[in-house]
């Protein structure tokens, strides 16, 4: 359900209705194969995630106060990570201090020493530790009236909040985290939302306050929990699309994050698309280690950064090539985080392999929404897996490319030119075509007649000029060489910033050279800058 709309038409995540008593099932996984995520899409779970989600994005946003400055301006409230202006109500806290008894329990867990290429298996003993003590833990972190919220079945409402918070922490099989446990801490918590564990806050408090004391109090320690398990247990990334994803393990950070520097808003006004609050940083100091070190324990963006930095080495636009694109938009935070949360739709609630694990139960059910629309086809929801009658999924039933068998003495005899103990169908039993006199070799091999040997003087070798393509003497390119030109052995960075000394300025996603003042495509300046030479070069090209 989508929620009720709240006196400033801004959708919040309903509370459970004191009028009906509501039946807690057990989750259970309800996506097993591909058509299962378009009927997700259109599920009241979807619907509430998005909900509760942009209900806290939303609050993270920097606020117009009541009061004036001296100089006669709004005075703006930011939100930064040592905020003091957020109340946390006693509920809030008391789930933090859980949070901090699962960071203590890794202190008793140290990860197996010895080498190991996947995982430490000592993340199963915690894991289990966890899975042991999560009755005891829900029962003194969150209010009796959450738990035993009135029911009209066996089960209670700690078996959901059980199966979220459980599934908040990576795999014990896989030894993975990723965005979909990260998911399943947001329905762990909204569902708390929902059962009425997160209280009101006081009158003078501003709004929002409870979804702030969400986000600072309890995701921000989540996160620096996960990445304290993820450092001692090397857990791998789960459902990452490798160097072209968005991010290893995490998401929501670089949603919220990116809210905390979009512009100042009014409690009646829409949620900003663009802009950034006056003293926001560049996005481009992603890339700049002395930067994210100082921003980093103030946001939650700039935090995420961090730890790729901490666990990643090399150029940023290297392994994180995606946020680096990201970087280079110039019309604010607020566009930045319009496109995170439309990523976050596309990336993570929209893939098979991340929402496959997510569990379905009453308060974030499969049912479908009667108000959903459906969703877009697209190639990529057409070719999601598929299971078949025995069970297994399409995936599993594609084979690797084999040859085709050779042919019968009856198909072998009907081939022109085909021997019988050859099965290559172009196989000819005439006269030999002899080898040609001109073609690429590699420097070391024996130059055939007519071929110029590479260790031959550079007198003899023009002499043997007309025996080499004519696309040779302009300095061909070998076929093979590298499509992406390289500056002293180290690869070019993305067009969006020219290399250091280079005479190409950008222009609008195009290169200006500064000789002409000519346009030309990135790649094609690229390729034809002086100062970038092409790393291999035919054997029979001349020197520049």
């Amino acid at each position: 359900m989508s929620g009720t709309q709240s006196a400033s038409n801004i959708p919040s995540l309903e509370l459970l209705s004191k009028n009906q008593t509501p039946t807690f099932v057990t989750p259970l996984k309800r996506i097993n194969e591909g058509h299962d995520v378009s009927a997700f899409l259109t599920s009241k779970a979807y619907s509430d995630i998005m909900t509760f989600l942009l209900q806290l994005n939303r609050a993270m946003f920097p606020i117009y106060v009541q009061n004036v400055s001296t100089s006669g301006q709004k005075r703006v409230q930011v939100w930064d990570l040592d905020c003091q202006a957020v109340e946390f109500s006693e509920t809030v806290q008391s789930i933090r201090n859980l949070l901090e008894e699962l960071d203590h329990i890794i202190d008793d867990v140290p990860p197996d020493p010895g080498p190991r290429r996947f995982g430490n298996a000592s993340f199963k003993k915690w894991y289990q530790k966890i899975e042991e003590r999560t009755s005891d833990l829900l029962k003194s972190h969150l209010p009796e009236s959450t738990l035993q919220y009135p029911h009209d079945s066996e089960i209670t409402a700690e078996s959901e909040l059980s199966s979220y918070l459980l599934g908040s922490f990576g795999s014990s099989q896989r030894l993975d985290y990723g965005s979909g446990h990260e998911l399943s801490f947001l329905a762990f918590l909204g569902c708390i939302w929902k059962l009425g564990g997160f209280t009101a806050s006081s009158a003078d408090t501003p709004s929002g306050n409870n979804e702030r004391a969400i986000v600072l109090a309890l995701i921000v320690p989540y996160l620096s929990l996960i990445r304290r398990l993820i450092l001692t247990y090397t857990l791998e990334p789960a459902g990452s699309h490798g160097v072209w994803g968005l991010d290893d393990h995490s998401f929501i950070p670089y949603i919220l994050g990116s809210a905390q520097y979009g512009p100042a808003i009014s409690p009646r006004d829409q949620t900003p698309t663009e802009g950034s609050r006056p003293d926001a940083p560049d996005p481009a100091d992603v890339a700049k280690t002395a930067a994210v070190e100082r921003q980093r324990q103030q946001n939650m963006y700039f935090g995420a950064i961090g730890f790729i930095h901490d666990v990643k080495k090399g150029p940023f636009w290297e392994h994180s090539p995606m946020l680096y694109d990201i970087s280079g938009i110039r019309t604010g935070w607020g566009k930045i985080n319009k496109g995170m949360i439309k990523m976050y739709n596309a990336e993570v609630l929209s893939k098979f392999p991340v929402v496959q694990h997510f569990r379905f139960g009453s308060l974030f059910s499969f049912d479908k929404d009667p108000h959903a629309t459906p969703p877009p086809a697209s190639v990529h929801a057409a070719n999601q897996p598929v299971r078949d009658g025995s069970g297994s999924s399409s995936a599993e039933k594609i084979a690797a490319p084999r040859a085709p068998p050779p042919p019968s003495a009856s198909q072998a005899a009907s081939i022109p030119g085909s021997g019988a103990a050859t099965a290559a169908p172009w196989a000819s039993r005439g006269p030999a075509i002899p080898t040609p006199a001109i073609g690429t070799i590699a420097p070391w091999a024996t130059a055939p007649t007519g071929m110029i040997d590479p260790s031959q003087s550079t007198e003899t070798r023009s002499a043997h000029k007309g025996s080499a393509p004519s696309g040779a003497e302009s300095g061909t390119v070998a076929p093979l060489s590298s499509r992406q030109p390289t500056i002293t052995g180290a690869a070019v960075p993305p067009t969006r910033y020219p290399p250091s000394g280079s005479r190409l300025a950008p222009v609008s996603g195009r290169i200006r050279t500064e000789a002409n003042g000519e346009d030309l495509p990135a790649a094609v300046a690229a390729a034809t800058a002086q100062s970038m030479p092409p790393p291999t070069r035919a054997p029979w090209a001349k020197p520049s």
